[in-house]
C-alpha cells in the first residue's frame, strides 16, 4: 500500500495532459497574512498532493551551525511524540499515506500525498507532526549516527569529495561553500535547543507558500489546513541571498587511492534578468556540455580523444546564484591532457560561438522535449512554485520555448561571447600521486 499513490501516477502520469485542469495562484489569509496558494485541479486520479514550503529553512541559512537544516528535517521525519517513528509510520502505510520532510538550499518542505478519500486522515496526520514533532534527546542522538554515518561513508565517496571541494573554492566564504551534510565535528555540536530555535524560527506564516493539487476541492483543502496554520507564529520573511562564484581561476587537488582521477570544475556566470536571459542560457548550456552526446565537450573529450566516458557542463541559474558546474572522470595518465582540453573547449566556445547546426539541433531537441518536463501533476506543480518563487510568470516555460524558437544565431552567438568570466575555471581534483611524487 506504500507506494500505491506513486505506482499509480507512474503508471498514469503521461496521460496527465489528458485532463483539463484548472490551475492558478491565490493567497488564502491566515492571521493577516496572505499566503501564496499554488495549485492545480485534476480529477484523471483520485489522488491528493499537498505540499508545505517554508522560505529560508534550507542549508543556505545554518549559520555556523553546519547541518542544522538537515538535522532539523530529518528529526521532523521521526514521527510525533506521542507516537515515535514507528507508530506514526504505521498510520501512515495503513492508509497509503506519503509524508516526507526534507530541506533544500533554501526552503524546509512537508510533502504528502494520498488517496482522495484518506485526505482527512492524512492532513489530520501532518497536523500532528507540525504540532508535536519528536523533538527528544533519543530522536535528535539516533539521526547524529545516521548522519555522521553517511559522512563516514562519504570519505571514500571521491566524486563527494570533489564536489564539495569545488563548492568551498568557488563559493568561498559564503554558506554555498559548506556541505548540505554538514561535518562531523559541526552535527555533533547541534543541539536539541538549536532544532527547536530553527523550527520555531521558520515554521512561521510570514515564509509559508502552499502548494495543492490533484482531485480536490482547493477552497475545503485549505479550510482542512488552516486549523494547524493558524497555530503557527507569524513570524518574519526570510532574508534573500545572493552570491557570486569566484572569478579567479584556482586548483585543488586532493590524493586518494584511486584509479581514476575525478575532475570537477566551474565557472561564474553573469545573468543579470532570468525573465529575458535564461532562455539564451539555457541554449548555450545545451550546446555547450549538458547536452551529453553531440555537445562540444562530449565530442572533444570522449567521440575524437576517447578521454573520459562522459563529460558534462551546465550553466545552473537561480536566484540564489549563477555560475557553471562540470565534471568528468578520466584516467591518471590523462588527467592532466584532460584538463587543458577543458580549458580550451570553452576558450574555443566563447571566442567563435556555435553553429547553425547546434543551434537548430538545440531547438530541436528542447522544443520537443522540454512539455515532456510538465506531463504528471506534479512535474506541473513544481514548475509553477519554482516561477512563482524566482518572480517569473506561472506559465514562463511556455514563454521560453518560444523565446527559444525565435532565437537567431547572431543573437545566440553575441550572447556566448559576451560571457568571457565563463572561461575563468576553478578545479577540483581527486587523484593519485604519481610515482615520483610517492618518492
Amino acid at each position: 500500500m506504500k507506494n500505491l499513490v506513486l505506482v499509480l501516477l507512474l503508471f498514469l502520469g503521461v496521460q496527465m495532459n489528458a485532463s483539463t485542469p484548472k490551475d492558478a495562484i491565490k493567497f488564502y489569509d491566515i492571521k493577516n497574512v496572505k499566503i501564496p496558494v499554488v495549485y492545480e485541479q485534476s480529477n484523471l486520479l483520485p489522488t491528493g498532493f499537498v505540499q508545505l514550503v517554508f522560505i529560508g529553512g534550507g542549508n543556505v541559512n545554518d549559520g555556523n551551525k553546519i547541518g542544522l537544516s538537515k538535522i532539523a528535517s530529518s528529526i521532523l521525519n521521526e514521527g510525533t511524540k506521542e507516537l515515535g517513528v514507528t507508530k506514526f509510520a504505521d498510520l501512515l502505510e495503513q492508509k497509503a499515506i506519503n509524508l516526507n520532510v526534507r530541506t533544500g538550499l533554501e526552503t524546509l518542505n512537508f510533502e504528502l500525498d494520498y488517496l482522495k478519500d484518506e485526505q482527512n486522515t492524512a492532513i489530520n496526520l501532518m497536523s500532528d507532526l507540525l504540532k508535536s514533532p519528536n523533538l527528544t534527546e533519543n530522536a535528535l542522538k539516533k539521526v547524529r549516527t545516521q548522519i555522521t554515518s553517511a559522512l563516514l561513508n562519504k570519505q571514500n565517496d571521491f566524486d563527494y569529495i570533489a564536489s564539495v571541494n569545488l563548492s568551498s573554492l568557488l563559493f568561498k566564504n559564503t554558506p554555498l561553500a559548506n556541505p548540505a551534510l554538514g561535518t562531523i565535528k559541526s552535527i555533533q555540536n547541534i543541539s536539541l535547543d538549536d532544532v527547536k530555535k530553527y523550527l520555531k524560527e521558520n515554521l512561521t506564516l510570514k515564509r509559508l507558500i502552499i502548494i495543492l493539487g490533484g482531485d480536490m476541492d482547493i477552497d475545503k483543502t485549505l479550510a482542512l489546513l488552516k486549523p494547524v496554520l493558524s497555530t503557527l507564529e507569524v513570524g518574519e520573511k526570510a532574508q534573500t541571498h545572493h552570491y557570486e562564484a569566484n572569478d579567479k581561476s584556482q586548483e585543488k587537488t586532493i590524493y586518494k587511492d584511486t584509479q581514476q582521477a575525478y575532475i570537477y570544475f566551474g565557472s561564474p556566470f553573469s545573468l543579470n534578468d532570468l525573465k529575458t536571459e535564461a532562455y539564451k542560457a539555457k541554449v548555450m548550456s545545451f550546446i555547450l556540455g549538458s547536452s551529453g552526446f553531440g555537445s562540444r565537450l562530449m565530442e572533444e573529450i570522449r567521440v575524437k580523444r576517447g578521454l573520459a566516458y562522459s563529460a558534462y557542463l551546465r550553466i545552473a541559474t537561480s536566484n540564489i546564484a549563477n555560475y557553471t558546474t562540470g565534471y568528468l572522470q578520466t584516467k591518471i595518465e590523462n588527467q592532466k591532457e584532460s584538463i587543458e582540453l577543458v580549458k580550451k573547449v570553452v576558450d574555443d566556445f566563447i571566442k567563435n560561438g556555435a553553429t547553425q547546426e547546434e543551434l537548430d539541433s538545440a531547438k530541436s531537441f528542447l522544443l520537443g522535449s522540454e512539455p515532456l518536463r510538465n506531463e504528471t501533476l506534479s512535474q506541473r506543480l513544481y514548475t509553477k512554485f519554482f516561477n512563482f518563487y524566482l518572480g517569473l510568470p506561472l506559465d514562463f516555460e511556455k514563454i521560453q520555448l518560444n523565446q527559444i524558437k525565435n532565437l537567431t544565431l547572431d543573437e545566440l552567438n553575441s550572447y556566448i561571447k559576451s560571457h568571457t568570466e565563463i572561461k575563468n575555471l576553478t578545479f577540483s581534483i581527486v587523484t593519485q600521486k604519481s610515482q615520483k611524487d610517492k618518492k
